[in-house]
Parts: structure tokens; C-alpha cells; sequence
């Protein structure tokens, strides 16, 4: 499965149906992982939108060196950061108002979290670094490999073993921590 890479070959031929099915295939689960970067929905589904309209807008080349998703999530990513420098220099929203947005992306994330043990997972996890969040969710929630996940993080595939073996120790710990029982972390 190539995740992608023909829709999208499709797509740059002429084919607007090869966007549509990379839209409808990735949409999601950019959305949740942009959300590790803003902690907004609202912003990471505006910024997943972006994504697209780049794809749309500038074509850029898929070399085929990495799978198409890491190659979409790394692009998200520096959507994402693209937005974090360009807010960090203009924010100007009352830190009041912040806590609002932030519990509108939580009670809509615990709307798409049902289970009671999935719960306890996802709080276990918000309470990790940022990188420790995204290695295990790129792991773990979007199946990456190892090297994907370098790839999507601008790290080598050392520093992601070793991100990954700590992530764990640090998740099981939390986890721990809630009393939360945990099968092959």
C-alpha cells in the first residue's frame, strides 16, 4: 500500500478524485496530530486545511524516499510551526480567553475518546513532553515506522529509538501513577 503517493500521482495528473481520496484518507488523523502542536482543534483542522492547500497550490514533489503519509505529516508540521512563529510574534488574545479554546478542544476530544481506559491513556499522555506525545502517537495511533517517524520529526532514526524508548518509560510511568493497567508498554 503506498499510503497516498498514486492518488496523489493521479492528482498531478489531472485527476482532482486522487485529492479527494487523500483528503478523505489523512484528514483525520492530521487533524489529531496538528492538535499536539496547537491544542486547538478549531487551529489544527484550519491548519490540516492548509496542508491540502499547499498541496493544491504549490505541487510539491513527493520523491518517494519516505512513505507519502510521513511525507504529508512532515509538510503539516511545518505548516504548523510556520503558524506557531508567525502567532508567538502577534498574540494577542487575553489569556482568559485561551482556557476557553483549550476546553473546547478537550471536550471535543473526549466526545472522540469513549472507552474508559482510552481516557486514561490520552490524560497519561497530555501529560508528556510534546515530543514524547507526537513519537508515540506517530507510533502507536498512525502505525509509523521507526524511520517515518525521523522523517516527519527531522530527527535520525537513532534519536527516535531512543525518543521512543523513553516516551514509554515516561508514559508507563504516568499510567502507573493512575493506577491504570497496562498490557506490552
Amino acid at each position: 500500500m503506498d499510503n497516498g503517493a498514486s492518488s496523489y500521482r493521479r492528482y498531478l495528473d489531472g485527476d482532482d478524485n486522487g485529492l479527494s481520496e487523500i483528503v478523505g484518507d489523512h484528514k483525520d488523523g492530521l487533524i489529531l496530530y496538528l492538535n499536539q502542536f496547537v491544542n486547538n482543534f478549531c487551529v489544527a483542522e484550519e491548519l490540516t486545511e492548509d496542508t491540502f492547500f499547499r498541496l493544491i497550490t504549490k505541487k510539491p514533489k513527493f520523491s518517494g524516499k519516505s512513505s507519502f503519509k510521513s511525507w504529508l505529516y512532515a509538510i503539516g508540521r511545518n505548516v504548523a510551526v510556520d503558524y506557531i512563529r508567525h502567532n508567538s510574534k502577534i498574540m494577542n488574545t487575553p489569556i482568559e480567553e485561551m482556557d476557553n479554546y483549550i476546553s473546547d478542544g478537550k471536550s471535543l476530544e473526549q466526545a472522540y475518546i469513549t472507552e474508559e481506559s482510552k481516557k486514561v491513556l490520552h490524560s497519561a499522555l497530555a501529560k508528556l513532553t510534546p515530543d514524547y506525545r507526537r513519537v508515540l502517537w506517530l507510533v502507536y495511533f498512525e502505525d509509523f515506522s521507526n524511520h517515518e517517524v525521523a522523517v516527519v520529526m527531522k530527527k535520525n532514526d537513532r534519536q527516535i529509538k531512543n525518543l521512543l524508548y523513553r516516551a514509554k518509560k515516561a508514559l508507563k510511568s504516568e499510567l502507573d501513577k493512575e493506577g491504570f493497567i497496562y498490557e506490552n508498554l
